[in-house]
């Protein structure tokens, strides 16, 4: 796996208490708002089931106010349990935490919505993704195509919803209340034009449910 250091930066944590005491100036706060459903976006689609507030970071200058591109910036670091091959089911719900913070109560931003939208309703762009991701992960020693194709179902429903929401202007903590479910590919065709897809809904969920 490529691992790419970051320097200067902090867990999420420490600086959302510091911006609840000490508020980030408008600008600089609606980029953050942007950086965040970035993250937000990345989590849902890969289904991330370890993501806490520790464990994604932010990188703060307010010396750099006057540009909020230069002055604040997140990362995404230890992303090793996503892509699971099926939707939590049993005793652990794997919720994201990022659902409570209150940056997740507000709809999605149009700059999101056209940042990303099309290019996720983009099916061949999305199979040419996943295609790529089975070149990489190919190569473990434990790689097993059908279990791959399982994980690939789970994203591609992951993808379904983060456009429905997207569309319909919602939060992302509405993103992670709406159903899960997976879109299964049917056929031998390389391209989405040889498949044929099922959509099947989620109908068991954890004993103890969150976000």
């Amino acid at each position: 796996w490529y691992q790419r250091r970051v320097r200067g930066f902090k867990d999420a944590d420490c600086w959302i208490r510091r911006f609840q005491e000490e508020p980030l100036p408008p600008a600089v706060q609606k980029h953050f708002q942007h950086l965040f459903e970035r993250l937000v976006c990345l989590d849902y689609i890969i289904r991330n089931t370890d993501r806490g507030n520790d464990n994604w970071l932010i990188k703060y200058d307010k010396d750099k106010a006057d540009n909020p591109e230069e002055c604040i910036f997140v990362a995404a670091i230890d992303n090793g349990l996503a892509f699971p091959f099926k939707h939590p089911d049993e005793w652990r719900a794997y919720p994201y935490y990022w659902a409570w913070l209150p940056y997740a109560s507000s709809p999605f931003s149009d700059h999101t919505k056209d940042l990303i939208l099309n290019k996720l309703k983009d099916l061949d762009l999305v199979q040419e993704v996943i295609d790529e991701l089975y070149g990489v992960f190919k190569h473990d020693k434990g790689f097993d195509k059908n279990l791959f194709e399982r994980q690939a179902s789970v994203m591609r429903g992951q993808i379904l919803n983060l456009c429905q929401a997207l569309e319909d202007k919602k939060s992302p903590l509405q993103l992670v209340q709406m159903p899960l479910l997976r879109i299964e590919r049917r056929g031998d065709g390389k391209s989405n034009r040889g498949s044929n897809f099922i959509q099947r809904f989620q109908d068991k969920y954890p004993f103890f449910s969150a976000c």
